[in-house]
């Protein structure tokens, strides 16, 4: 096994020590991780079996493996960027509908402080 075969398996092995650390302490929700943790494993993958690359490579029709890469990345990324704001639109009306309750209540709550205010000065 070549160097830097070794040296990328330890790094992704390390990088899924650390997902699986966020994961446990509540920092990094499982939803989101599970993207992280399907291209460390396809990183481990194709580590351990470099002729892996080429195999798809040729079943795909692409020219150059590392191509196939750069492309299943980008197309991951463009999935993973569509998941988040599709998720980001979802707080953000969240957040707005929120914010009408709170000014409803604080309305509310000053409509009961005046009428209360009132009834103190009506009675002295």
């Amino acid at each position: 096994m070549a160097r830097i075969q070794i040296i990328v398996i330890l790094i992704n092995l390390i990088f899924l020590s650390s997902l699986t650390y966020l994961i446990k302490k509540g920092k990094l929700r499982e939803e989101y991780a599970i993207v992280w943790l399907i291209c460390t494993f396809f990183l481990i993958v194709f580590s351990i079996w470099r002729k892996g690359l080429d195999f798809f490579s040729e079943l795909f029709g692409v020219y150059d493996p590392p191509n196939l890469v750069f492309t299943g990345f980008i197309f991951i990324i463009l999935i993973y960027l569509l998941h988040l704001s599709i998720v980001n639109s979802k707080l953000q009306k969240n957040i707005t509908k929120l914010a009408q309750e709170i000014a409803i209540l604080k309305q509310e709550n000053q409509q009961k402080d005046s009428t209360k205010d009132s009834d103190k000065n009506k009675k002295l």
